[in-house]
């Protein structure tokens, strides 16, 4: 029996939430295969089998928080030599969704488990490496409609043959995940992106704050514009002319450090809560490929999709607060980053901005200097 315990999947990770198995005891499984997939603070990530070998026993179940270090599987022969070789049967697609109507092909008969040839060794003939099991068994129309919604399919139980995942339990979930939250007596733990913005939240009281605000004129701009993009691009402007915004500050050490690239968190608002992936601009220095990586992003953060990487590292903050409601605000810092800006909404051909600042390692003079950047920007641009 050999134990697999729950690895340290990012900086500073204590703990992390079970979505979703995608194994159970008795399964075969080959080294790099998905085993489960888990909630840290703000990403879900699938964590693959160090070791080909047979499931013995789960630790967990969806909902269960671990700690790191945790026993998460337990394997009845362990490590295996041929660790990228295929051990048992992969599943298939569904050949199209259950739910449509006539003009539906048959569904593929599930393929059955072939043995392993044996040279005269007796060792198995190592095959080429599988692909990643899916997350759910589900039609490519289905898959589409659950990325749109933000839905995790890994998450699903399917209602369909052989448990495909239809379009009903897709628009089921995505109802579940509009209702209201459910009044209760009972007290209930913060978890995943709730705790971690309480967390954050905590840490960030400790900083000295101020606020300062402004208006751009920006009634020049037509009906459809990418208001983020052009903030985004205010922004990154703004560090040219005063990159003391663009800084780290330990407040341990009283110490700081100016950053020499824009990393650029963009807080985005989604049914689990605020999730903040940030932009790199040096990465994406031509206005077409910043667009696209920034729908990426926002994409991404929506339906849970993001790797850790892209939440990790920001050096100031966006908030287009004003898509929802809003003019000014006063915002939050999250360490180390020492600034975050605020758009509120557009009212009169007037852009509210807020830039809430700490004030241990920005002064009022450049903070006055970086708004009055990021407006001479606005009012220029589109």
């Amino acid at each position: 029996m050999k134990t697999f315990t729950l690895p340290d999947l990012g900086e500073g990770l204590e703990e992390a939430e079970i979505v979703h198995w995608h194994v159970s005891a008795g399964d075969r499984v080959t080294a790099d295969q998905p085993l489960v997939s888990v909630e840290t603070d703000k990403a879900v990530v699938e964590v693959p089998s160090p070791w080909s070998g047979t499931i013995a026993k789960t630790h967990g179940e969806p909902g269960d928080m671990l700690k790191v270090g945790a026993p998460l599987a337990e394997y009845e022969d362990g490590e295996r030599a041929d660790a990228g070789s295929v051990v048992g049967t992969l599943e298939s697609e569904p050949a199209a969704d259950a739910e449509t109507t006539a003009a539906e092909t048959k569904p593929t008969p599930e393929p059955k488990p072939t043995p392993e040839p044996k040279p005269a060794t007796g060792k198995p003939v190592p095959k080429p490496a599988a692909a990643p099991r899916p997350a759910g068994r589900a039609a490519p129309a289905v898959r589409a409609l659950a990325q749109e919604m933000g839905i995790d399919l890994a998450s699903l139980s399917g209602s369909g043959p052989h448990g495909a995942i239809l379009r009903s339990d897709v628009e089921a979930a995505a109802a579940d995940r509009r209702k209201p939250p459910r009044l209760t007596e009972d007290w209930e733990p913060l978890k995943g992106v709730r705790r971690a913005m309480a967390r954050s939240m905590t840490a960030a009281l400790a900083i000295p704050r101020a606020t300062v605000t402004e208006e751009a004129d920006v009634s020049h701009w037509p009906d459809a514009v990418p208001v983020t993009l052009i903030l985004a691009q205010a922004i990154v402007s703004a560090l040219d002319a005063e990159p003391a915004l663009n800084a780290s500050f330990d407040g341990d050490r009283q110490a700081r450090r100016l950053n020499p690239d824009a990393a650029i968190g963009i807080a985005v608002d989604t049914a689990d809560g605020l999730i903040v992936p940030v932009l790199r601009t040096r990465d994406h220095p031509d206005p077409p490929d910043l667009r696209a990586e920034l729908r990426r992003l926002v994409d991404g953060a929506q339906n849970r999709s993001l790797p850790p990487a892209d939440l990790r590292g920001a050096t100031i903050t966006l908030s287009n607060f004003g898509a929802i409601a809003g003019l000014f605000a006063e915002l939050v810092i999250v360490p180390p980053q020492v600034a975050i800006l605020g758009a509120g909404r557009v009212r009169d051909g007037r852009l509210p901005l807020s830039l809430t600042f700490d004030h241990r390692a920005v002064n009022g003079g450049e903070a006055a200097r970086f708004i009055n950047a990021v407006k001479a920007h606005l009012e220029q641009a589109a």
